[in-house]
């Protein structure tokens, strides 16, 4: 497969995405060819996003960063998934005020087995957006696949396969695939929470990106994780894989992050493959 990751700049809400897909990819297209799209990028995009600074953190939420995330991820779980120390380090030392109105964004949005886990809880991500902003999973994701395909295709008049990825963990044990993320495509298990996380990673199953959406052709589910995971090693973490990344690129403490350091970085939420032979 040959691949090329399509640079832009960072995306703001109410971004015109058909147009800027269409205008940085037309001259690269051919038939056949398969374009992996961020569901992040698309998601901000369409404004699907919420402000946790105006989020009020109830008791379960503060128990959550405090039983669930410090102590049991923090030094029990995060060995059981095999963690980095740096990441079990920063387990243990999660804010509270800012952790905790997470949390009940998370419960709100997401519910309870979701918010056991220890990050991107049902698709809702804090990385790559500035303030308090948190994005949330899009709504309908074939839906938004088959928009760009159709604008594509009106565009260019090539036939092409779209595919909405996420950087959730899909895990594989032979034919059989299972995710913790919410509203995978379909072929993909999603099914109990963080649960179906710490299993995944506890026994080291095959981890690849989760695809949410195929329109424009029939691909199995293998290929199509396969494709996922092509597309997220290719395109990278942006201006980081977390938070506490962002936070450290950029010299500042977390909610300080805006939307202009943001633009100042190359982003990469489009990745085109092209099948050889």
């Amino acid at each position: 497969m040959r691949v090329k990751v399509v640079k832009t700049r960072y995306w703001r809400p109410g971004e015109d995405y058909l147009k800027l897909i269409s205008a940085s990819t037309q001259r690269f297209l051919r038939d056949g060819d398969v374009l992996v799209v961020s569901e992040k990028a698309l998601s901000i995009a369409e404004r699907n996003i919420i402000d946790e600074d105006k989020v009020r953190a109830g008791l379960l939420a503060r128990i959550l960063v405090i039983l669930c995330m410090r102590f049991l991820w923090g030094r029990f779980l995060g060995r059981v998934c095999h963690f980095r120390d740096k990441t079990i380090a920063r387990l243990r030392n999660y804010p509270l005020e800012e952790g905790a109105a997470h949390k009940q964004a998370v419960l709100r949005y997401a519910g309870f087995m979701q918010a056991l886990k220890y990050g991107s809880e049902g698709g809702i991500d804090l990385s790559n957006l500035p303030l308090f902003y948190a994005c949330l999973p899009l709504k309908n994701p074939r839906e938004e696949a088959e928009r760009i395909r159709r604008e594509i295709e009106e565009k260019t008049k090539k036939k092409i396969t779209v595919i909405i990825s996420d950087t959730d963990s899909t895990f594989s044990y032979r034919s059989f695939h299972f995710t913790s993320r919410p509203n995978p495509m379909r072929g993909i298990k999603s099914f109990g929470g963080a649960f179906s996380f710490i299993f995944g990673r506890a026994l080291k199953l095959r981890q690849r990106a989760t695809p949410l959406a195929v329109v424009g052709s029939e691909i199995s589910v293998e290929e199509a994780l396969n494709l996922a995971e092509i597309a997220h090693h290719a395109r990278g973490y942006g201006v980081g894989r977390t938070v506490w990344d962002m936070r450290r690129r950029f010299g500042v403490e977390f909610p300080r992050v805006t939307w202009e350091m943001l633009e100042k970085v190359d982003h990469s939420p489009i990745v085109l493959i092209r099948r050889l032979g």
